[in-house]
């Protein structure tokens, strides 16, 4: 029963790392990349939809994205959704594809981002403190039903606060690296 709740709390722990890995994977460098949009959603005839869904992604340049569209008519409906993100990218649109060339990154927008991968890294702390939380209740149940005794409780919440510190320490760490791509010039 403790090592199943230890495992699971593991589990989702590494899940919720998974998950600031790829929002940190969402923040641009200083290269293009079509993950950037992987999160933006097209008003797509009434109803929000991916725009991974609705077009392909080409990188001809490192600074330039070229977006087909599989339905013309969905054209324009991307273009709003990208003039309206916060990407601060300015598509052009020739009647069949739509290019953006992403501006180069200044030292104030490196900054920007910054903040906001430290915030992407703090909700990813938040979401294993509470998978932490909702254990450490789980495990205190079965103690005080008697299920498990006291001493392999505590033993088992000892070991929950030491799976807990190493994962936290890991989104450190991959803060750390992308802080420092972000930084780098």
């Amino acid at each position: 029963m403790i090592q199943e709740t230890l495992t699971e709390a593991r589990q989702k722990m590494d899940k919720s790392i998974e998950a600031a890995q790829e929002e940190f994977g969402n923040v641009r460098t200083g290269r293009a990349n079509p993950g950037l949009f992987a999160n933006l959603m097209v008003d797509y005839y009434g109803a929000p939809t991916p725009m991974q869904q609705l077009a392909s992604f080409q990188v001809p340049e490192a600074r330039t994205i070229l977006i087909t569209p599989y339905d013309r008519g969905a054209l324009g409906d991307i273009e709003n959704a990208l003039r309206n993100s916060d990407l601060g990218a300015n598509p052009a649109n020739d009647g069949n594809i739509i290019r953006i060339v992403l501006p180069q990154l200044t030292e104030e927008r490196r900054k920007e981002y910054v903040k906001l991968v430290k915030t992407k890294a703090e909700d990813g702390k938040v979401s294993i403190r509470n998978i932490r939380r909702r254990a450490k209740e789980s495990l205190e149940k079965m103690s005080k039903d008697g299920e498990v005794g006291e001493d392999e409780a505590d033993r088992a919440i000892k070991e929950l606060d030491e799976i807990t510190k190493s994962k936290t320490d890991e989104i450190d760490r991959l803060l750390a690296a992308k802080e420092a791509e972000l930084l780098e010039v």
